[in-house]
């Protein structure tokens, strides 16, 4: 009997209609290019899984699915998380200053902690929280008890 599917995400990959303006985006809110490719692959290190970019009709064509109708939400969202509230603030801030639109106000949680929301150039959708409940690590991933 095999081992199943491992409990890790290794890469996440984003479809994206415009590899410059991406990787402009990724990098001002201070994310660092690990590799990159002449297909328009970029490869960007966090504390949790790889995140690749891709243009997206080659994405959906490498996966043999259709490629997604417009921008707008896909059901999804990313997270990160971080030590304070006032961190939060500061992504939030950020990622507006980067090109990106703050989609949901930062704001105490009725769970305790501080969220907000905003969205890159392709409309991916990205949490920022502060969980006084989840502890980070050493790397920044959240201590789940």
């Amino acid at each position: 009997m095999g081992m199943g599917v491992p409990a890790r995400i290794s890469l996440v990959t984003l479809g994206i209609s415009d590899v410059g303006r991406a990787e402009r985006f990724y990098r001002a809110l201070g994310w660092d290019v690990r590799a990159a490719a002449d297909d328009g692959l970029r490869v960007f290190d966090t504390a949790g899984p790889w995140l690749a970019l891709y243009p997206v009709g080659s994405l959906a064509a490498d996966a043999d699915v259709p490629p997604p109708s417009g921008s707008g939400f896909r059901g999804l969202t990313l997270a990160v998380n971080v030590a304070t509230p006032s961190e939060v603030d500061e992504a939030l801030r950020t990622a507006a200053e980067a090109g990106g639109t703050v989609v949901r106000a930062a704001e105490r949680a009725e769970w305790g902690g501080y969220v907000g929301y905003f969205a890159d150039p392709d409309g991916h959708v990205w949490e920022v929280a502060h969980n006084p409940a989840w502890p980070l690590d050493e790397s920044g991933r959240p201590v789940i008890p």
